[in-house]
Parts: structure tokens; C-alpha cells; sequence
């Protein structure tokens, strides 16, 4: 597996399926993005919260890996990731050496849609700029979309199915998407967990290649 064919460009998105793009925010701490995302009214999403789910892990990881929403696990406890799904990808991670505290964990949008429905638009711009604050501030070197919702969001016109295992260039930053299965749709398709495994047995190579091409410059 070759560089070159690591990290090879994404296709030219169409006009009505423009790429989210990195934008400007205030955030400029952790301290300062608790505080703002806590507190935040900016969509409905917040009407029907337990708790905000802004994310955890190591705020210096190299790795990122973002899901699409919280569930009602998560909605309760604050934590992203913590029910079946969660334990599902603890140990995935498990697997190939790494600890839930080593890496970031994240969501697209950080409060529970209604009925865990997919995010509307106008609820995940509102919230797209916390998203860009942690990543701006974890400045990762490898970030990891969980499922077809979180990849669609960096990587329009790119299907989950085609492109998982296969790391990607986002042409906004020259980010390394990595895209693979949500863990939570693997727990019903054996199919796709096998996949998932095989994806996650992979993430060391990639992280390695991706600290090789920064070091050639």
C-alpha cells in the first residue's frame, strides 16, 4: 500500500453538495468552547437535551474521531459513545493498542435529535463551528468519520461503502479523513463488523504514513 494511493484526492463535489468548509470562530480555548457549547440555544436540538454532548478524550490527539449525534446513552451521561455502540468501539480500539483516553471523540451535532433521527441541516450548521473549534485546537493528524452521515458531511458525493479503509484529503485544510462503518450499524451486519475490523487494523499504518509524509515535508 503505497502513499500515493493513500492519499488520493476527493472527487469534485457538485453545487447543490458543497462541503461544510472550515469556519472563523471566536473559540480560541477549551475553557471558552465548554462554556459557549453548554450554554448553547443556537437550534431546537436544545429544547428536548438532558445534557449537551460536546465530546472527551485527549485534547492533543492524534487521532479524531467524529460520529453524527448523541444517543439516549449519551444524551444522559454527557459522554459520546457509552452504550453498546460505544463498548463496541472501545474495544476496536482495544484491538490495535490504543485507549478511549488517547484519542478525541466527537459528534457532528452535540445535542440529541428527537428519536435519534438523523440531524436536520440547520441544526448541524448551528453547530458545525464547535465542530471546526476542536478541531482547530486538537489539530489532529488523522481524522476518523464514524458512518455515511459524519463522511457526508466532509466528503460529498463519497459513498461509505466505496471509500471506507481508504484514507482521503479534505481540500478545504488538507485534513486525512479515514472513513469506516459506525459501529453501531456493524452490531447488526456481520458483514460490516468484519469490515469495520479490518478498517480499524489498518489505523496504525495510516497514522504512520501520515507522520512519514510530514516529515519529508
Amino acid at each position: 500500500m503505497s502513499q500515493a494511493s493513500l492519499f488520493d484526492k476527493t472527487p469534485p463535489t457538485t453545487p447543490d453538495e458543497t462541503p461544510l468548509p472550515p469556519q472563523e470562530s471566536t473559540l480560541s480555548s477549551w475553557e471558552e468552547f465548554q462554556a459557549r457549547v453548554l450554554k448553547c440555544t443556537k437550534c431546537p436540538l436544545h429544547q428536548g437535551r438532558t445534557h449537551v454532548v460536546p465530546g472527551e478524550g485527549n485534547p492533543r490527539a492524534e487521532i479524531l474521531f467524529i460520529g453524527e449525534g448523541p444517543g439516549q446513552d449519551e444524551d444522559r451521561q454527557g459522554r459520546p459513545f457509552v452504550g453498546r455502540a460505544g463498548q463496541l468501539l472501545n474495544k476496536l480500539l482495544a484491538e490495535i493498542g490504543l485507549k478511549r483516553e488517547e484519542v478525541y471523540i466527537a459528534n457532528v451535532v452535540k445535542c440529541r435529535p428527537p428519536n435519534n433521527r438523523d440531524p436536520h441541516d440547520e441544526e448541524i450548521l448551528a453547530c458545525w463551528p464547535y465542530l471546526e473549534a476542536q478541531i482547530r485546537l486538537i489539530n489532529p493528524l488523522m481524522i476518523i468519520t464514524l458512518g455515511r452521515h459524519s463522511l457526508g458531511r466532509f466528503l460529498p458525493n463519497v459513498s461509505i461503502s466505496a471509500a471506507h479503509g481508504q484514507p482521503k484529503k479534505r481540500q478545504s485544510d488538507g485534513k486525512v479523513i479515514y472513513p469506516v462503518f459506525h459501529p453501531a450499524a456493524a452490531l447488526y451486519r456481520a458483514s460490516m463488523l468484519g469490515a469495520l475490523q479490518e478498517d480499524f487494523r489498518k489505523i496504525p499504518t495510516v497514522l504512520k504514513m501520515i507522520k512519514g509524509k510530514r516529515q519529508q515535508g
